[in-house]
């Protein structure tokens, strides 16, 4: 990757949706070699994908709840199995796994604390492979960047 093509990354960062024609001007090429650009890194797997971002509160998912796992076995098919589980849930937005004395962290939203209670009840707490689990509640966020920084 070169300058040019960190230029693309920032400024679809900032503005996925924009035509090639701006991208063009704000990037410095004309738009046959901008979009062969663009195309080569979606093929490299740098660009992953677009999406609109969405105000999870106006949708009705303000709670963001944030759950510390420990499991039960660190073998490489435990922790495969509680990922794919995981992934059946709609409600987790992220999953991280970890080092320290946590082993996943995992960002869960929900409309509310009942629905929260659900989540865990139905879904996490029927999970095998779990050793213990804590939950925090976000309160509010400070900060929140959809834009990686510049390398």
């Amino acid at each position: 990757m070169d300058a040019i093509d960190r230029r693309i990354i920032a400024a679809l960062q900032q503005d996925g949706r924009q035509k090639l024609a701006d991208l063009s001007a704000v990037v410095g090429l004309s738009a046959t070699p901008l979009a062969r650009r663009i195309a080569r890194l979606e093929g490299d797997g740098v660009i992953t994908g677009y999406a609109a971002r969405v105000d999870q509160e106006k949708l009705g998912l303000p709670l963001n709840a944030f759950i510390f796992v420990e499991l039960e076995h660190h073998r490489r098919d435990a922790i495969k199995a509680f990922e794919d589980r995981l992934r059946s849930f709609d409600e987790v937005m992220e999953c991280y796994l970890m080092t320290g004395t946590r082993d996943v962290l995992i960002r869960v939203v929900a409309a509310d604390l009942a629905g929260f209670d659900r989540f865990l009840e139905d879904g996490l707490m029927q999970t095998p492979g779990i050793r213990s689990m804590r939950s925090s509640f976000a309160l509010r966020t400070m900060i929140r960047r959809d834009a990686l920084p510049e390398v």
